[in-house]
């Protein structure tokens, strides 16, 4: 598997270089997972240009049932009022699979938009596929900024948890924050609902762990990861503990398997990158990762043997497929696959592998 390939992100420093000189630009596609992210900037940008009022006047919604380039064209001859710009903000509008008609329309209407007007198609719940080998796509291209809103690098998101929790009148260190952002996930889209809930749970200043463990919702990767964590270390009960938690949440056995079999495919890889002499860097890029969870899944590939990983992933590729082809019960599958996992991880039956 080769190393993932990262994402562009010279639209998103465009945006904060605009927005932190005071000169938006006339045409923004906004897109990506980071919603959070993007709806933040998508208020600053908005707040930038309207910044000399009548904003009920100069600001102009497009339903995507509503979008046409007669419509557009409408909006865009809206001349200000007592201000020197109009925002204009398309929501969901798909550009580039209208007919070649509107193609043609839109790209005349986008290319030569005027100083005043600003802008902005923002893709929320429609998927953001732009071919840049058309001539359409290329000049939508040269004449805006597309910005693509990924997660966050680690140090960002960890700098980012600590002023969340600062503007709460709360403390968090960074390792803290680290094992919060592992636990509930990268996106600040579900991280700031959690850091809400802590951060009106802790009685004192600084953020513990008891403080996360008590009212978090962990994802289903970092539970399975606790799970194959406890069989690394011999501790059979408390892996069997895990997975009845996840009975108990009502994740489906399915899904539960899916994030296992993935869990053991990013193990298998661990320790092999081990056994080259490589380290978290190579897993994490190799996977697409962050350091912190790659260090992570590095240090629990030591207790393992490669010939256990090995069997591991080829024992789960089958339980997965007789879940979805025999009918059994999905939860008999999980446990007895569970139990197959536990005894050769421990450290005398591992010789054998």
């Amino acid at each position: 598997m080769p190393p993932k390939a990262k994402a562009d992100t010279a639209g998103y420093q465009k945006l904060k270089k605009d927005l932190s000189a005071g000169t938006p630009g006339q045409l923004y596609l906004l897109h990506g997972e980071e919603t959070y992210l993007r709806d933040y900037y998508l208020g600053k940008l908005r707040e930038k240009v309207l910044a000399g009022g009548l904003e009920e006047f100069n600001f102009h919604p497009i339903a995507a049932k509503d979008m046409s380039p007669h419509a557009l064209e409408e909006a865009i001859d809206c001349l200000p009022m007592m201000a020197e710009r109009t925002f204009i903000q398309v929501t969901d509008f798909d550009l580039f699979k209208t007919g070649e008609k509107d193609r043609e329309a839109y790209g005349k209407l986008l290319t030569q938009l005027p100083d005043y007007v600003c802008l902005v198609f923002v893709f929320d719940l429609i998927p953001f596929k732009m071919d840049a080998r058309t001539k359409f796509s290329a000049a939508i291209k040269q004449a805006g900024t597309v910005v693509n809103f990924v997660r966050q690098d680690q140090g960002d998101l960890v700098d980012w948890v600590r002023r969340r929790f600062r503007a709460l009148g709360k403390d968090i260190d960074s390792k803290l924050a680290l094992d919060l952002i592992f636990l509930c996930g990268d996106l600040m889209t579900n991280l700031i609902g959690e850091i809400e809930k802590i951060g009106a749970y802790a009685k004192g200043v600084h953020i513990t762990r008891q403080d996360i463990d008590a009212v978090a919702t962990p994802q289903l990767d970092a539970v399975v990861f606790r799970m194959t964590d406890a069989i690394g270390e011999g501790k059979f009960d408390q892996a069997a503990s895990v997975l009845g938690e996840l009975y108990q949440m009502q994740e489906p056995p399915i899904k539960i398997m899916w994030s296992l079999g993935r869990q053991m495919r990013q193990l298998y890889s661990a320790r092999l990158a081990l056994e080259q002499g490589r380290g978290p860097s190579y897993v994490a890029a190799l996977w697409g990762i962050k350091p912190y969870p790659a260090e992570k899944l590095v240090n629990s590939a030591r207790r393992f043997t490669l010939g256990w990983c090995r069997k591991a992933v080829v024992r789960c590729g089958q339980v997965d497929l007789a879940m979805k082809s025999t009918g059994q019960d999905g939860q008999e599958l999980l446990t007895g696959l569970l139990l197959e996992l536990a005894t050769p991880a421990a450290p005398k039956a591992a010789r054998r592998y």
